[in-house]
C-alpha cells in the first residue's frame, strides 16, 4: 500500500488469498496451475438451493410435507418469511454480527443489531449486499409459494417431487431472466444475434464448465456497473425519509437492515435505479476501491486491486485473450489507443505497464468502449457470449 494511501498507516499490504488449485491427477509433467470453481456452473438458481447436496439438504425444511425451503424462526416480514440464519456453529465467522453502534443509526436499530448476530444461510455471497439478500429472499418465497400450488394440483406428489419440480421452475425463471432480459442489454441486440444463435437443442459435446477467464475477469465487469449508493423507496416509489439512500459500504453484510425494514424498500429502489454507466474516467466507484468492507471494522479493501491481482494469480493477460477472440492484439501504445478510442487512457496504461502485453485482462477488457446498444466492448462481448452459449447448449 503506497504511503499516499490513507490505509498505509494501518497495514503495509492488502490481504490477498490465492485461489485454490485443482488437482493434476498425477499427470507428468505437471500442467499449468488451474483453479477450482466452487459453485455449479449451470444457471440453475444455485444461489437459492446451494451447489452441493449437503448445503441443499441444509437449506430445506426436512419435516415439511410440501418440500418447502427452511425459514427464519425468529423474524417475519409481516406475514412473509425470511431466509434462516446461520447456525450457532457457523456464526463464529459471521461478518453480520454486532459492530460499532455508531454506524447503526437509531438506538432501536442498534439494539436490533446486537440481537441479530447472524448472517442469512444460503449461497456464500448472499449477505454481501442488500440487493443479493432481497433477491435470494424473493426466490425463497417463490419456491414455497410454488410447492403449495403444485401440491394442490398434484396432491399425490411426495415432498421430494414437489421440491424438485419447484426447483426446476425457479431455475427456468432464472434462465429466462438471464438470456431473454439480461444478456441482450449487456451485449446489445446486434452482438446478441450475431454471437448467440437461437437455441436448437441440448448438445452433449458442449462443455458447460465455467471458463477460468470468465469467472476471474469477464463477469467481473459488473463491478464497474455498481452505483455508490443503494436507493430505497417508500410504498409510492418515491423518496421516504424512513428509508434514506445508503452509502454502498453500509449495505454490505447488513442483514439486520432487512430484518428491520423488510425487503420492499430495497426492491423498489432496485427497480427504479439504473446500473452505473462505466466510462474511461470512472471505472469503479470509490465505495468499492476505498471503502470495501469498511463497515465490518477491518481495513477497507480495494476491489479493483483485488480483481487485478486475481488476473495475475490465474495468469490471464489482456493481449492473449484478444488474440483468442480473433481480435487485433495491441503491440504498441498507439495500437492500444486505437482499440480503446482514448489516447489519454492508453498513455496511463503505458506509464503503469510499460507494454500492452503486461496489461491484466480485467482492466483491459473493461476499458474497451461499449459496442452499439450494449454495455461491454468487443473482448467482453466475446468472452461472455462464448460462456453463456456453452451454458445454454451444454445444459441437458
Amino acid at each position: 500500500i503506497p504511503l499516499s494511501d490513507p490505509r498505509s498507516g494501518v497495514q503495509s499490504c492488502m490481504p490477498f488469498f490465492r485461489s485454490a488449485p485443482s488437482c493434476d491427477n498425477g499427470v507428468l509433467p505437471p500442467r499449468q496451475r488451474e483453479q477450482l470453481n466452487a459453485i455449479t456452473s449451470f444457471v440453475d438458481a444455485s444461489m437459492v438451493y446451494g451447489s452441493s447436496p449437503g448445503l441443499a439438504s441444509a437449506l430445506r425444511n426436512q419435516s415439511s410435507p410440501l418440500g418447502s425451503m427452511a425459514l427464519n424462526s425468529r423474524y417475519w416480514d409481516e406475514e412473509l418469511p425470511y431466509m434462516p440464519f446461520l447456525s450457532r456453529v457457523q456464526a463464529h465467522l459471521d461478518p453480520c454480527g454486532p459492530r460499532n453502534s455508531s454506524t447503526a443509526g437509531a438506538s432501536s436499530r442498534s439494539a436490533l443489531r446486537e440481537n441479530t448476530t447472524s448472517c442469512f444461510h444460503a449461497d456464500s455471497r448472499v449477505n454481501e449486499h442488500l440487493g443479493l439478500i432481497v433477491l435470494h429472499t424473493l426466490f425463497l418465497r417463490e419456491h414455497n409459494r410454488l410447492v403449495k400450488e403444485l401440491h394442490q394440483l398434484n396432491p399425490h406428489w411426495s415432498p421430494e417431487t414437489l421440491y424438485q419440480e419447484a426447483r426446476k421452475i425457479i431455475g427456468a425463471i432464472h434462465q429466462i431472466l438471464t438470456w431473454e432480459h439480461y444478456l441482450p442489454r449487456v451485449l446489445g441486440e446486434s452482438a446478441m444475434s450475431q454471437l448467440m444463435p437461437r437455441y436448437q437443442r441440448y448438445d452433449p459435446d458442449v462443455d458447460p464448465s465455467i471458463a477460468n477467464t470468465f469467472a476471474t475477469a469477464a463477469f467481473r465487469f459488473a463491478h464497474v456497473t455498481v452505483q455508490p449508493v443503494v436507493n430505497r423507496l417508500g410504498p409510492d416509489y418515491t423518496f421516504n425519509p424512513e428509508y434514506p439512500p445508503l452509502p454502498l459500504h453500509h449495505s454490505l453484510f447488513a442483514s439486520w437492515r432487512v430484518i428491520q425494514e423488510g425487503i420492499d424498500p430495497v426492491l423498489r429502489g432496485m427497480l427504479l435505479s439504473p446500473a452505473k454507466l462505466q466510462t474511461a474516467g470512472q471505472m469503479m466507484v470509490e465505495e468499492l476501491t476505498e471503502r470495501l468492507f469498511q463497515a465490518q471494522g477491518g481495513m477497507p479493501l480495494d476491489l479493483g486491486a483485488l480483481n487485478l491481482q486475481r488476473s495475475r494469480d490465474h495468469g490471464l493477460p489482456y493481449s492473449s485473450w484478444r488474440q483468442f477472440c480473433n481480435l487485433s492484439v495491441p503491440n504498441t501504445m498507439s495500437d492500444l489507443a486505437e482499440i480503446l478510442g482514448n489516447f489519454t487512457l492508453a498513455h496511463k496504461f503505458e506509464l503503469l505497464y510499460g507494454t500492452p502485453h503486461n496489461i491484466d485482462v480485467w482492466v483491459g477488457a473493461i476499458s474497451e468502449p461499449a459496442l452499439p446498444g450494449g454495455r461491454v466492448g468487443p473482448l467482453l462481448s466475446c468472452l461472455l457470449t462464448r460462456q453463456f452459449r456453452a451454458l445454454r447448449d451444454g445444459d441437458r
